[in-house]
Order: structure tokens, then sequence, then C-alpha cells
């Protein structure tokens, strides 16, 4: 009688490929193996001083153990207004165009939640993170997908962008109600201009679409690049949202903090679902969350600077082992195209047998989309010794598939 009963929003969802690789670094670690671990983007550094000094003292108060306000404390909506306004020369209302959630994942689930009736079209970039794209589809509407271009620095083909966009909503029927967008990239760490926002927001008046930004990755760029908001461009809250995170910048993945900002219709949509679902983040977070975004941006400046050293590090230690990476402008990751002696397995086979055999965990492109098969997402979360070590482990690796391409080269012969 019970296995007759569905539950058809689950069913709705795939397996989650990287728990495959999941499952088997837990398996190797248990064995006592040592696994050198790029496949998650979760910061290694400690959250910073002054940060953490403010949530002890916030949570000696006992006034602050009771509910808390679910869109955010005031305190904190008013700091990321004003963060938006030094940052973009955007003025936002505190109350009506800023709402805080708990991380970026909360709050997309609940936004599209709130937004989307049932068939409704959401135009989704492949490849992609992957609650942007199945928030939507858990929502009860329909995804959209077409891949993006970018090229060796990673920047956006923004032509190729507009004609693939342009082609979906002459094809696609309903015409979609909303086009998501994340730049820097999650997981390719493409980069976009300014100018790009300013034909989307046109774009989105003209069609009649509303736009979803995510910029989580906004702080950490390299070499000049500054990453811009949509929030900037006229009449963006017109026809858009974006959101944001404390994950990456400020080393607080686990405390669980984000925001949303911009069009007040989708932001009180969002502030009235969290009204009936949650009480809201800990006071005591949300508390060192306002001296986070208030306070002295050096501990930004230290964490992307760390970074970037990394990425220098392992571009140079990879490229010895034969694995040649282009440096990016933007995030937390590198995304490599696999070593063309190893194509052939596909990015989940590649990135089990690189775990298994090489003892290194990467993130494989096709987790992500159609569009990323050929590449895995490297996350920058071990030090300078470990990614030397992980290229050295990986020289051995490619070996075996460097001597299988030499043989059939001869047997070709």
């Amino acid at each position: 009688m019970f296995d007759e009963i569905r539950f058809n929003r689950v069913e709705r969802l795939p397996k989650y490929v990287f728990a495959e690789v999941n499952d088997i670094k837990m398996s190797e670690r248990r064995a006592g193996k040592d696994v050198i671990d790029f496949s998650m983007g979760n910061p290694d550094g400690d959250t910073p001083e002054h940060i953490r000094e403010k949530l002890i003292e916030s949570a000696q108060k006992t006034k602050t153990h009771g509910y808390s306000t679910s869109k955010g404390i005031p305190k904190l909506l008013k700091a990321i207004a004003d963060w938006y306004e030094r940052r973009y020369d955007c003025v936002l209302d505190p109350e009506t165009e800023c709402v805080a959630t708990m991380g970026s994942k909360e709050g997309y689930a609940h936004l599209t939640y709130a937004i989307t009736n049932p068939g409704d079209v959401a135009v989704v970039p492949d490849p992609t993170y992957p609650i942007h794209e199945f928030s939507f589809i858990l929502a009860g509407g329909n995804v959209v997908k077409f891949g993006i271009k970018f090229d060796e620095k990673y920047r956006i083909d923004e032509d190729h962008f507009f004609e693939n966009l342009n082609r979906v909503f002459m094809e696609s029927s309903p015409k979609p109600k909303y086009v998501l967008v994340n730049f820097p990239h999650n997981p390719t760490t493409a980069t976009v201009t300014p100018e790009f926002y300013v034909k989307l927001v046109a774009m989105a008046k003209k069609k009649r679409f509303y736009i979803i930004s995510d910029i989580a990755y906004g702080d950490i760029t390299f070499d000049g690049y500054k990453t811009p908001s949509i929030m900037s461009v006229p009449g963006a809250k017109d026809v858009a949202v974006e959101s944001f995170t404390l994950s990456k910048s400020y080393n607080m993945a686990g405390w669980r903090v984000g925001f949303f900002v911009g069009n007040p219709k989708l932001i009180g949509a969002l502030q009235k679902m969290k009204s009936w679902l949650d009480y809201g983040m800990f006071t005591p977070i949300q508390v060192a969350a306002t001296v986070a975004l208030n306070g002295d941006q050096q501990c930004v400046r230290d964490i992307t600077d760390k970074y970037n050293h990394r990425q220098e590090v392992l571009i140079e230690a990879f490229d010895r082992a034969g694995w040649h990476i282009e440096k990016n402008e933007a995030s937390m990751f590198s995304w490599a195209k696999m070593p063309e002696c190893v194509e052939h397995l596909g990015s989940l086979e590649f990135s089990k047998r690189l775990l298994t055999e090489a003892g290194v965990a990467v993130a494989p492109g096709i987790g992500f989309g159609e569009y990323g098969e050929g590449y895995v997402r490297i996350a920058l979360i071990e030090n300078d010794n470990r990614i030397r070590q992980a290229a050295r482990n990986i020289k051995e690796f490619l070996k075996q598939f460097q001597s299988e391409e030499k043989h059939s080269e001869v047997e070709g012969k």
C-alpha cells in the first residue's frame, strides 16, 4: 500500500552527482587514506577575530537568545544597504528592499518558492550551481538552459550570451518569467563587464521578465578586476534582485549568513514567505554579520590575496604535472579543462579515479550541467604544500594514460 505513495517534488530531483564523489571520499578516509580535498568550496581559514569576538559578546546577553526577526534585525538590514551604497552607489530601503537569509541556498529556495507559479519558466545558463536550477524545479517551475562561452581568461562571450537569451525568448512557450545570472560564475569562474548588466536590464524591461543575480564571489577578484553589480544600473530595481553571502568573503560558510536586495515586490514576497517558515538567524550571528559588513575590510583583502596566491601555486604545480590551467580573474575556484589524455573518461569517472588512485578530490563538471562536461572544479581550500603534493600525485596518475596514448600512436604507425 505504502509503495504506491509518491513524493512528486522529490522525484523531480536527480541523483546528486557530487554524492558519488563524496561517498568515495569518506570511504577512502575511513580506510585511513589521505585525501587532498579540492571538491567543495568550504573555506579552510578562520573567521576574522573581530567578527568572532562580536558573536561571543552578543551571545553572552540573555536578551539575544529568543526568537529573532525572520527578515533580519534592523541593524543588519541597514548594514546591507550601507554596504551597497558604499560599494555600488546604490541606495536601498533597508525595510522594503533588503532581506537577510540563512546563506544563499535558503534564500534561493524560499525566493523561488514564493514567486514561482506552476509551469513558470526560468532561464538558467549552463553549467550552473545546482540550487540556481533546482530551486525553480522544486517550486513547480520549469527551467530552460543554454551553454555559456568564455575566453581563455574566463571572460564571458557577452554577444553569445545575448544571442542565446534572445533565441530562448523566441522559442519558449510560455515566455520566461525569470532569468538567473551568476557572475563571478560558479563553477566556471567567468566574469562580465558592467555593460553586460546595462544590456540585460534593458532587455528585461523590453521583454518583461525579472532578473535574479548572484554575486556570491564578488569580493574575491584578482589582477585589478572589480565585480560589477546589476544594482548599479539605473532602473535595475524595477526588474532585478541580487544576492550575496558572507560565506566566502569573511570565511563564514558555516554561519549561514547572506542577503537579497532589490525589487521591492520580489523582496516583499521573500520576506513574507520567510515570516511563515522561519524565525530568522540566531541574533548574535546577525550582530556579528553587521560588524563584518561595517568593519575594516582588510580581512577580505587578506582572504582574497590567499586565494590569488593559491591559484598561482596550483597553476604552476599542475602545469609541471602535465595539466595546464589558465588563470582566472575571480572566485575561490579554478575551472580546469581535463587533460587531453583523460578526456575519454568523462568528468565523473575521471574524478572518481583521481580520488581512488591519486588521493585527490575534485568536483566533476557534469555535476553542474551538461555543458560542464570535460571540466572539473578545483576549490582553492588546501595550502601550498598540499597543492604541490596533489600535483605530484596527479603527475604519477596521468602517466598511465600518457603511456596508453604513446602505445596507440606506435600501433597506428
